[in-house]
């Protein structure tokens, strides 16, 4: 089959169009570069690959026959969409719309990459699919969040007005190598810190939790879904939460850094728990993660220590 990955040159696009690769799928990867990067998909020596700069917000023509559509593209970071708001506004609406618009003409199957930033500062925890979320529209967090509010609300509309085959995919704390060390997220930012035996920032007083999958589990979530019949959202990731101070000790254990953890104020509408209800992914797609954060941070911590070299 021939799938097109948007957003193939980032860190988790470029994680999936090596799985189907390994799949036996033929992989268009596209990516504007914005926050994706050619050096995440140059590994790749195939014949079934190929990259195609373009900006998705564009309208985008195939006259090859299109089986699959993982539209992954967006900045996913704080730093990226309150440094892009636009941008990231646009690839949730036009984008998406567009990848839709493929999808209808060719007759694909499309999977959304959603995000648990839908659920906003959640006030239940974990967070099912059937939550709607806490979420501030005009907030510094709001260009992202009601962009894939928004794109998930017209991936549902062209499959109920217009028959076109969907998948949404709910995605939370993700990790594993490819990450950019300058993304401003929590595991690159904790890691590069201990590995340079700087302070480690924690904002806030670090109470809030988070929950991390590692990568490869992941996108054979994303994957499972894709050939999956279910076309709700179904949240992947991983449900075992832990408070970011705790996530600071871990980081500088399995580093065994001289890091101290200092302390910074906690930013505007940062969420206060996030930790995903993963009972449909394990009914549906009978999917779990496999990858304790141990072992999946020490592959981590080697990723960035030869990028540091």
């Amino acid at each position: 089959m021939k799938a097109i990955v948007t957003g193939g040159a980032g860190f988790l696009g470029s994680h999936l169009c090596d799985l189907l690769l390994k799949e036996g799928h033929e992989v268009i990867c596209i990516d504007n570069l914005i926050t994706g990067n050619t050096k995440n998909i140059s590994h790749i020596k195939s014949d079934k690959f190929t990259y195609l700069k373009y900006d998705v917000t564009k309208p985008l023509y195939f006259g090859d026959k299109i089986d699959y559509i993982f539209h992954l593209a967006s900045p996913a970071s704080p730093i990226d969409y309150l440094e892009l708001p636009i941008q990231t506004l646009k690839v949730g609406a036009l984008g998406t719309y567009n990848m839709l618009g493929l999808a209808k003409e060719q007759g694909a199957r499309l999977l959304l990459a959603s995000t648990s930033e839908v659920y906003g500062d959640p006030l239940v925890n974990p967070q099912t699919e059937t939550y709607w979320g806490n979420v501030n529209p005009i907030g510094p967090r709001g260009v992202y969040d009601e962009a894939k509010r928004y794109a998930e609300a017209i991936t549902m509309a062209y499959h109920t007005h217009h028959g076109v085959d969907t998948r949404i995919v709910r995605i939370f704390n993700t990790y594993g190598p490819r990450m950019r060390a300058g993304d401003g997220r929590v595991v690159p930012n904790f890691i590069n810190q201990a590995l340079k035996n700087e302070d480690i920032t924690v904002y806030g007083n670090g109470s809030q939790t988070r929950s991390f999958c590692y990568v490869s589990d992941l996108v054979r979530g994303i994957y499972k879904l894709m050939m999956s019949d279910f076309y709700e959202p179904v949240n992947i990731g991983n449900p075992s939460e832990m408070s970011i101070l705790e996530f600071a000790e871990t980081v500088i254990k399995i580093t065994n850094s001289d890091s101290k953890i200092t302390y910074k104020d906690l930013p505007v509408d940062d969420p206060k728990v996030r930790r995903p209800d993963i009972s449909r992914a394990k009914e549906v797609l009978g999917w779990e993660p496999e990858v304790d954060l141990r072992e999946g941070l020490e592959k981590t911590v080697q990723y960035f220590k030869s990028e540091i070299c």
